[in-house]
């Protein structure tokens, strides 16, 4: 399920980025969402299928504080 959501904002992307941002049919102007709310929720959909494939445990990051870890 996530695959497709992927695969349908990767279209959506291209379709804007192609020239496509809107057009008229039957006398009706339609416009696709904006490119910025489309990219960051690629990213959203990108993380969350990373965190699927990764068995669910999330990433782990370690940090050093002033030389304390």
């Amino acid at each position: 399920m996530l695959q497709k959501r992927l695969d349908s904002l990767n279209k959506a992307i291209e379709a804007i980025e192609s020239g496509a941002q809107s057009y008229t049919l039957n006398g009706r102007t339609l416009t696709r969402g904006s490119l910025q709310s489309l990219y960051s929720e690629r990213d959203k959909v990108e993380m969350r299928l990373a965190f699927a494939g990764n068995g669910g445990k999330g990433f782990i990051a370690r940090a050093s504080f002033r030389g304390r870890k």
